[in-house]
């Protein structure tokens, strides 16, 4: 695969970097937070070589590319210039308060999954080895390999107040003190020379343990961007760089010591007994519910927003949740090796076979969710059935995680007891798989009845002609210098290399969209066929110089009616190309696409005809 060509069209359709607030990744996705959501097109994302959905949710416009997700990442990353500082553009999104929430949970947890996991997997050797007796506990090796797996979780708080930070849009160092102030040794110092209370200026202080705790930080940080935005204002520019940090410190620690260091651990403590309540009380009724609804809350991209809870949990002796909802993930296993079996179609196998690896030995199942389960809508009957049975038996016999890692055979070792996890998740697995043995995936009947209510429909082809918008030489498509368009990924399409620079009205239709810099243009015909008009390569940069026009979005054009003017010339010595790409981006729309069979045209000549049905 290619990640550049990938990240670059995926970039172009989110509606380009200038739309594009920030970006981070999970383990199967790109969540972008965008100014403007309606600029994106999620059909042509969607039908990405190397995309497997898309799904608006908490205000995040979220890409799922499955297991390459980090590689298709730093292509991004390279390509546009986001920092993790807060954009001073206001987006245009508009989310309630809990969507909020998710969002900000969501985002700060995202770059952490993998190092999580990566270490809750270290557990989960470590558990091996000790259980077949190939390492004992009491060696240096062990109490090493154990450091490096509990580090993270040890120091959550660090890291919880760098992603944090950053997704609010603070100094991420900052956060990362804040949450370091929590550990450092003379602060937990006090909690053995001085018991459970000290003071500060005064003011009582209650003394906690808050490794691996999660609610204090995002408490603390919170407040922190608050205020970080709040100083930002009243104190100069050339004092900010150690003000802010100075004054964040001198604020932020305190309080959190005093307030939100404790309310936090209380409410985090508070829900985890409700949590284990329910679990000890209706655990079949609660690994059901988890079981079954785990797949749709993946679907919709909010499932990270359980991470904290998982982790408090985990801090306090042992998680039900993640054993609960294990009988998901291998429900979606088992419906993809269902459809291994059950197919007879090689495309279909070979699709279902490389799917099963990720998920089997990382956990990893969105190429399952959006490859199979999506594309045949019964398969989320399946693994919802399997689920909300395989919860139940997990719930009945009371398995719990005892690290943090994603669902796998590789982490079977770190639940408890090892026995019950294995039933529970071997039975989520087995009807799941034998639902689509069975039943089969696919409505035969229904699709034989489309394919022969199509074949008995009579042709109604209908055909639209479309004019030259300029003057100049016919160039193929791939000779432009720019994968995007070159490749055809935003449509079918004829380029020109213009001789004079006028833009002509290539349709009776509508302008859908007109660039400030006009060096690009949209319309919408009215027989349907939607229309960009791209002048020359990276003319953005020019910023409009060269360009003019009176054309604005909503406006009504004809046929031959003049759009935009821009001097050749003066662009080809700035240095830019003027070679034009023509582009049908609605091309899937057709069945044809007939081209003018020369190697030049004149405005207003007919130059491309277009065979819809």
């Amino acid at each position: 695969m290619n990640y550049k060509k990938l990240a670059e069209e995926i970039i172009y359709f989110v509606g380009g970097e200038e739309n594009i607030k920030n970006v981070v990744h999970c383990a199967t996705r790109l969540r972008f937070n965008l100014h403007d959501n309606k600029k994106a097109d999620k059909e042509k994302l969607e039908n990405l070589d190397g995309v497997l959905s898309v799904v608006v949710n908490s205000g995040q416009f979220q890409v799922v590319i499955g297991s390459h997700v980090s590689e298709v990442f730093k292509e991004i990353q390279s390509a546009v210039n986001i920092d993790g500082e807060e954009n001073s553009t206001p987006s245009k999104q508009k989310v309630n308060i809990i969507e909020k929430v998710f969002e900000v949970i969501s985002g700060s947890f995202s770059p952490l999954l993998g190092t999580l996991a990566g270490a809750g997997m270290l557990r989960a050797l470590l558990a091996l080895l000790t259980m077949t007796g190939i390492l004992s506990t009491d060696s240096g090796t062990y109490t090493i390999l154990l450091a490096a797996g509990n580090a993270i979780f040890y120091f959550l708080p660090i890291f919880l107040g760098i992603t944090i930070a950053t997704k609010l849009g603070a100094n991420p160092y900052v956060g990362g003190m804040i949450g370091a102030t929590l550990l450092e040794p003379n602060f937990t110092g006090m909690l053995q020379d001085r018991g459970d209370i000290t003071d500060f200026l005064g003011i009582p202080v209650v003394l906690m343990d808050y490794a691996s705790s999660v609610f204090p930080a995002f408490f603390a940080i919170t407040i922190y961007a608050l205020l970080n935005r709040y100083l930002k204002k009243i104190i100069h520019k050339d004092l900010q760089m150690f003000m802010l940090p100075m004054l964040a410190l001198i604020i932020i620690v305190p309080l959190t010591t005093i307030a939100f260091g404790p309310v936090g651990v209380y409410i985090a403590n508070s829900i985890g007994t409700f949590i284990n309540f329910l679990y000890a009380e209706t655990g079949v009724l609660t690994g059901a519910i988890l079981g079954g609804g785990w797949t749709f809350l993946t679907l919709f991209g909010i499932h990270t927003g359980f991470t904290p809870f998982m982790l408090e949990n985990l801090a306090n002796g042992g998680d039900p949740i993640l054993a609960l909802v294990s009988a998901a993930v291998f429900a979606q296993i088992g419906l993809a090796f269902g459809v291994f079996l059950k197919t007879k179609d090689k495309k279909l196998k070979a699709l279902a076979g490389s799917t099963l690896m990720p998920g089997l030995f990382s956990g990893i199942t969105e190429p399952i969710l959006y490859g199979l389960a999506l594309r045949y809508k019964r398969g989320l009957i399946y693994i919802a059935i399997a689920g909300i049975i395989g919860g139940g038996v997990s719930g009945l016999l009371g398995a719990v995680a005892t690290a943090y890692a994603f669902p796998s055979m590789l982490s079977v070792p770190i639940y408890s007891p090892l026995i019950s996890y294995v039933i529970a998740m071997f039975v989520a697995f087995a009807v799941s798989a034998g639902l689509t043995l069975v039943l089969g995936f696919e409505d035969k009947k229904t699709k034989a009845m489309d394919e022969k209510k199509l074949e008995s429909e009579p042709s109604s082809e209908k055909h639209e002609t479309i004019l030259s918008p300029l003057s100049g030489l016919v160039k193929p498509l791939k000779e432009v210098n720019d994968s995007v368009f070159s490749s055809n990924a935003v449509g079918r399409g004829v380029a020109i290399e213009p001789t004079e620079g006028r833009v002509t009205s290539p349709v009776n239709g509508v302008v859908t969209m007109v660039f400030p810099t006009y060096h690009a243009i949209g319309i919408q015909s009215d027989e349907g066929a939607e229309i960009l008009i791209h002048i020359g390569i990276n003319t953005v940069s020019l910023q409009g110089e060269h360009f003019s026009s009176e054309i604005k979005q909503g406006d009504r054009v004809t046929q031959g009616q003049h759009l935009i003017d821009f001097d050749v010339e003066k662009i080809k010595e700035a240095g830019y190309e003027v070679i034009t790409p023509i582009i049908i981006t609605n091309t899937d729309h057709y069945i044809d696409f007939i081209e003018l069979k020369s190697n030049t045209v004149q405005a207003k000549e007919e130059f491309l005809t277009l065979v819809a049905k």
